[in-house]
């Protein structure tokens, strides 16, 4: 083990170890491909990097030396079909192995990598190749992204070279009955690719595309370093805003060192262990966990290509690859509870983390009960790495963010700049004069938003929370979904929460609606647990449910039951078309 990490960190901690100091530096040349995933491959090269497998039972398990190689031969790939320093390319690529080396290869060339998701439809691609004038597109054969960058290419002129990855299977392949994967017609699937001679060994054609496999395996692997600097454009994403369109969050490549604080400190990685989060690579999410902070601690990642979540796989990974540390959405923790951890050996399980979305408290309590696991709370944005948490060696409150991270200065503000007291709602600002490492350089092309969210010294993130006596965080909800009724500002976070455990409720949002005596009154609009009837008695059910739990002015006067909640590309709950969708509706019937 080289101990990499402490190359780029001081760090403090008191006697009850818990983490008081943390300080970043790097030289001006630093580059994470070059200086963390290459200088492992060279001195310890048959270190674990990556598990990868697929429903269709393709394995590999690629060391830091394979990294290094297979990212090399990317790299030459990629110079020779005209892409360089500061070009940015659009890379769709599920969960497919081939994301890990084009996102190094695209490091050393000094090229901008653009994660995107594969549900992106046509208005949405057009708008993201010519906001960012996207010169490449990596994509995935699987599902039909490519079709949609083909109907876009008319419209955005900037893109050169279009690629394709064959991913031979992605969770996507029909099994005969033998569970055997089913191939196209002389292609193979499943464990026929396994091993060494299987990497990138499934060619594909398309016309206008170039393809990844076939010509990343015939270029050679020796690559000369690329100058590059650290305070160069390195990674931008495409936030998943919830209102209008997104905004691009453009990072330097200190980004990568700032998720040492959410490796380390938080998801308690360890170069002995192995660390799976759940998250396609379209998601800012995957950086998080998949690749930045976790190879900086010299740790093996599992990588999983699905198409469908299925609580009992992933279970059984879990048990099949001795996993210690695991990291997803509430969501998945309560269909992973759903499928009864009982018949699964998880024990290999050390640690686990979460973010994103309230995890209630009955949750919170059946996984330390029943399974021996704390689940610690953290948040951070795609404009930042974790910023506040539970870290390691602290002790959760069960629905609590944690508090602020030793990187940052951290406060809750009011609209005047001033702070907050004890108990008050304000929004959470980080404080960035200087501007520390890991926080976005800005929204690219937008310096208006930029302004917007970056001044006075603070940048705004637009959630609100609220600070116990003790220094804990309580998240509230973002600035525009912040419900107020008769004086008072409901978070839509707590009300959600609460909700959730309820038996009868599977997923939830809050929304204000407009009411004349009290300016908004509560709204849920809920998705049903399977086989449960939204009737009007157990709408009165669930709002006695919410008066008991909580304070009685918070409860949903309002309960509307849908078979679905609408969604970002990446995911996120869009409250605001709940909220447009209402308003077109003049919503008032079931106001009590």
């Amino acid at each position: 083990m080289r101990e990499i990490n402490l190359r780029y960190v001081d760090e403090r901690y008191d006697e009850a170890g818990c983490l008081t100091g943390f300080d970043i530096h790097c030289d001006e040349d630093y580059n994470f491909a070059y200086d963390v995933v290459d200088d492992i491959a060279e001195h310890d090269p048959l270190r674990r990097a990556m598990i990868w497998c697929n429903p269709e039972g393709e394995e590999h398990i690629f060391t830091f030396a394979d990294m290094k190689r297979w990212s090399d031969k990317t790299a030459n790939f990629l110079k020779e079909a005209g892409i360089g320093a500061g070009d940015k390319v659009l890379v769709i690529l599920r969960r497919h192995y081939q994301f890990w080396f084009t996102a190094l290869a695209l490091a050393k060339l000094g090229a901008v990598m653009v994660p995107a998701t594969f549900m992106l439809k046509e208005h949405d691609m057009v708008y993201r190749l010519n906001g960012a004038s996207i010169k490449a597109v990596i994509a995935t054969s699987a599902g039909d992204i490519a079709d949609v960058v083909d109907a876009s290419l008319p419209e955005c002129p900037s893109v050169e070279v279009t690629i394709l990855v064959e991913p031979a299977g992605a969770g996507l392949s029909a099994f005969d009955a033998d569970g055997t994967p089913i191939a196209a017609d002389g292609k193979l699937a499943g464990p026929a690719l396994s091993g060494p001679e299987g990497i990138c060994a499934q060619g594909i054609e398309r016309e206008g595309w170039l393809d990844f496999n076939t010509c990343v395996r015939a270029s050679s692997e020796d690559f000369e370093r690329v100058s590059t600097r650290a305070a160069d454009p390195m990674l931008l994403y495409f936030s998943s805003g919830t209102s209008g369109n997104p905004k691009m969050v453009m990072h330097d490549s200190l980004y990568s060192i700032g998720h040492l604080m959410t490796a380390k400190h938080w998801h308690n990685v360890r170069p002995d262990g192995v660390h799976f989060t759940i998250a396609d690579t379209g998601w800012g999410k995957a950086v998080w966990g998949k690749l930045y902070g976790q190879w900086l601690m010299e740790a093996c990642v599992l990588t999983y290509d699905f198409d469908r979540f299925h609580a009992d796989e992933i279970l059984d990974l879990i048990e099949r690859y001795q996993v210690t540390t695991f990291c997803a959405p509430p969501t998945m923790y309560r269909l992973l509870k759903q499928e009864s951890l009982e018949g699964h050996d998880i024990s290999s399980l050390e640690y686990a983390t979460t973010a994103g979305e309230a995890l209630n408290p009955d949750l919170f309590a059946y996984w330390r009960d029943v399974a021996g696991i704390t689940i610690f709370e953290g948040f951070g944005q795609t404009e930042t790495p974790l910023t506040i948490g539970n870290l390691t060696n602290s002790t959760p409150r069960p629905g609590s963010m944690g508090k602020p991270v030793p990187l940052y200065d951290v406060a809750i503000l009011r609209e005047d700049g001033t702070r907050c007291n004890t108990g008050e709602t304000g929004e959470i600002c980080i404080h960035i004069d200087p501007r520390p490492a890991g926080i976005m350089m800005g929204y690219h092309r937008d310096p208006e938003k930029t302004a917007a969210a970056m001044h006075d010294g603070w940048y705004h993130t637009g959630d609100t929370a609220w600070e116990d006596e003790d220094g804990y965080y309580w998240y509230v909800g973002r600035n525009d979904d912040v419900i107020k009724s008769s004086g008072y500002r409901i978070g839509p976070f707590e009300i959600e929460s609460v909700l959730l455990e309820h038996d009868a409720v599977r997923e939830c949002a809050v929304t204000g609606v407009p009411d004349e005596l009290r300016g908004h009154a509560v709204k849920a609009t809920i998705v049903l647990a399977e086989g449960v009837a939204g009737t009007d008695a157990l709408t009165r059910e669930l709002q006695e449910w919410v008066k008991t739990q909580t304070a009685p002015y918070k409860y949903p006067r309002i309960i509307e039951y849908v078979d679905e909640l609408p969604r970002t590309v990446n995911g996120k709950i869009r409250r605001v078309a709940i909220r447009e969708a209402d308003k077109q509706a003049d919503v008032v019937e079931g106001l009590v």
